[in-house]
Parts: C-alpha cells; structure tokens; sequence
C-alpha cells in the first residue's frame, strides 16, 4: 500500500475491404471495441456477459447510469487522469500545463470528491526535474484525499525513471510498482515503461510481486490494474501493448471481476476478455491517430476549436456487491 502524497457496431464505411491490423483483427472488428475521443462508456451484465455501451460524453443515459452508481452509499469514487505531458511544445496543442489546469478544474467540479486521483503516466514530456516539479505542484490542486501515479515512457527518458521515483515513488517497491486496498477493492499499479525496446515490458520481479500480491486475495475480490502501455495487443505495431503480460493475466483470471485501466494511447478504447476488461484512457494534451490511420502515433494537429474535444477526465465509480465498475468519460469542459 502506497501513497504517493497525500492531499495532498459501428465501423466507418470506408472501412470495408480494408487489411487486418497486425494482432489478426479487422479495423471494423477493432472499431467494435472501441468509442474514440470523448465517449462515455458504462458497463452492464447482462446474463453473465460484460456489455460496455459506448457513447457520446453528453448522451445524458450513459452519463446518468455512471452517476447513479457513483451516487449510491458507500461507493468508492476515483478519477484517472493521463499523459499530461508537460514540457511538450508543439502545434498540437501549444498549451498543455493550461488544459491539465482545466482537467485538473474539471476534476474539482464533478460534485463528489474522488477517494483519489490516479495519473496513468507521461506526466511529464521530457523527465526533467522541473517538469516533474511543475506536474507534481499542479497536481496538489486537485481536491482529493490522494494522489497516485504510474510512470510512462516519457517519465523515464534518459535515466530509467530514476528522477520520477525521486519525486513519485516514496514507498513504492522495486522500479515504482504497488499496491493498494480500499471499499473492498484491490488496486494494483504497474511499471511498463522501463525497458522499453518496442513493446511495453514488466519484467520478472515485477511479475513475482503481482503473483505474491494476490495470492492471498478470495477470487471475488474485484481488482483493477493500473498501467501505462495497455496490457492487451491494441497495436503491437507501434508498441500498444506489453510483451509479457500474459504472465499476469492468467494471474488474474481466477478472478470474477477485473478492469485494467492504462493511459499512453491518448483516445478511448474499450475491450473484454472473459473477465478481464481493459480500457484506455484519452489525454489532457493532444490526440494521437487511431491505430493504422497514420504512419506513426505522432502528435496530431486539429483545428483549435475541436482540441478540447480530443482531451479529457475519466470517472469511475464502485458500490460494493456490484460486480463491475461504472466508468464515464468526458470531454474536457
């Protein structure tokens, strides 16, 4: 357990014809799992199937059904929030440490205060000792009980993540990874940054511990993942995904009821597999292309009035006894 700081089916139709992507799905079947750029997604069971509807932020349905979970008593209330990455300059958005403000104002003005908020990595752009400052100050805005974080690639540029951890990895365990209990929820927050070559990576301590971390945990202990790079191949090509994470998710599998949440893909992306759910997280700095659509995951340029679409927060509630978390996506205001 660690705190980082306290207080502190529908494809395009030009799709059709088009080649499979590198991890044997079709673009339309891809498209099936996901709602790109500012969707609302909520999750319902439906004869022991996970069903994940996804929608449009305003579509007043899906935003009521998070809400009315995320209301219930006893409910745990958190926030994800990812790759804010200041320092970057660019036309892609010329201002990112103003619209991780707006996030971060976004945040406060939910209506609840989230138990915490998790920052799923790329905090920084560069990994220097001031974007990390300016990132961890900016952050101390945020009205929650704690703060929590895992690291992406941009993080650990040049030194292995070793000035991250020098100002977000007090009490964290071996290259930054740990993990948490609260409401009756196991969190577990992963480093698959580090040794990057294509692919995410965790490596075999890092393995070892989620092992001995869950062993002792009843199989109807809902848990959720947090990471960078996703877990699962969205697209192996331009390195979404973790090259040894099938080590951890048949650690998982015994479980009822598991959501991983990762940021680094900069759009929402939604996918279910048996018990576990996966979904990406969209960003407070600008959009990379949808998988295929570019010749690499490169900062993309809008025009300025459809930017904010593009960014924004993550809110996800949990009532116990409830199987699955309610998850609502939104547009940066």
């Amino acid at each position: 357990m660690t705190d980082y700081y306290d207080r502190h089916d529908g494809a395009p139709a030009d799709d059709a014809g088009q080649p499979d992507t590198e991890h044997g799905m079709t673009r339309r079947q891809l498209m099936r799992h996901a709602g790109w750029f500012g969707g609302a997604v909520v999750l319902t069971v439906a004869s022991g199937e996970v069903i994940s509807h996804i929608a449009d932020s305003r579509d007043t349905n899906a935003g009521a059904a998070a809400e009315a979970v995320a209301a219930g008593s006893g409910t745990l209330r958190f926030v994800q929030v990812s790759d804010s990455h200041i320092g970057f300059q660019g036309p892609a958005n010329t201002d990112v440490a103003g619209s991780f403000t707006e996030a971060i104002n976004q945040v406060n003005s939910l209506g609840f205060r989230p138990e915490f908020v998790m920052h799923s990595g790329d905090l920084t752009h560069l990994s220097t000792a001031g974007q990390f400052d300016q990132v961890k100050q900016m952050m101390t805005g945020m009205q929650t009980d704690r703060v929590f974080t895992v690291p992406g690639e941009h993080d650990s540029i040049g030194d292995a993540g070793r000035a991250y951890r020098r100002t977000f990895g007090m009490g964290t365990l071996g290259d930054g990874w740990y993990s948490f209990d609260t409401h009756g929820v196991h969190f577990i927050a992963l480093v698959n940054t580090l040794s990057l070559e294509k692919l995410g990576h965790l490596g075999n301590a890092q393995i070892d511990f989620v092992r001995k971390d869950l062993a002792g945990l009843p199989s109807d202990t809902p848990i959720v993942v947090f990471s960078h790079i996703p877990l699962f191949a969205m697209y192996p090509k331009w390195g979404w995904s973790t090259d040894d994470a099938l080590k951890v998710i048949a650690l998982l599998r015994r479980f009822s009821s598991v959501t991983c949440l990762n940021g680094h893909v900069h759009q929402l992306f939604t996918k279910t597999e048996g018990n576990i759910t996966f979904h990406s997280a969209t960003t407070t700095a600008y959009p990379l292309p949808k998988p295929g659509r570019a010749p690499a995951p490169t900062p993309q340029v809008v025009p300025a009035r459809q930017l904010k679409d593009a960014l924004g927060i993550r809110s996800v509630g949990y009532r116990q006894g409830d199987r699955e978390l309610a998850i609502k996506d939104q547009r940066l205001a």
